[in-house]
């Protein structure tokens, strides 16, 4: 299956995910660690469909979601600047574009080593709360542990 640019940022604005998660990690200096992720998930029967993505991306990993749902989930680092960079080249269409522009915020601030400031990380963990990650307690939780401000 041969994807077209255009039709890739069609799919990925009705069922892609730009995520960033933050996680205790006691080896990380600060104690936590950043993990963006950019995720598309469907049903089992349109499963070549993320394969198909995971060629055209080059990299990524599809495995079951949730019973019969599939995703592709890329993680790794120099993968989610390639498809942040595919992004900026191939603007989404919907609001999901003002997640992306978060999201590749974060990439940018990582890749420039400011996740391992304290205010690098705290500036991270503000951004993810203004994403729909569906996370917000937890880092709400993180930002006060990290400010010392009681939520």
């Amino acid at each position: 299956m041969e994807l077209h640019p255009k039709w890739v940022v069609g799919f990925v604005d009705g069922e892609g995910c730009f995520y960033v998660g933050v996680n205790k990690n006691e080896a990380m200096s600060l104690g936590y660690q950043v993990l963006p992720e950019f995720r598309v998930v469907q049903h089992r029967r349109d499963i070549q469909v993320l394969y198909a993505l995971k060629r055209f991306f080059g990299c990524g990993t599809v495995r079951r979601n949730h019973e019969d749902r599939y995703e592709l989930r890329i993680r790794k680092f120099e993968c989610l600047k390639k498809v942040v960079e595919f992004f900026q080249n191939h603007p989404l269409k919907t609001k999901k574009n003002v997640d992306f522009k978060k999201f590749s915020k974060i990439i940018k601030m990582m890749d420039e080593g400011k996740h391992l400031t304290r205010e690098g990380l705290i500036e991270i963990v503000q951004i993810a709360l203004e994403m729909n990650t569906g996370k917000h307690e937890q880092l709400k939780q993180i930002l006060c542990e990290l400010t010392g401000k009681a939520g």
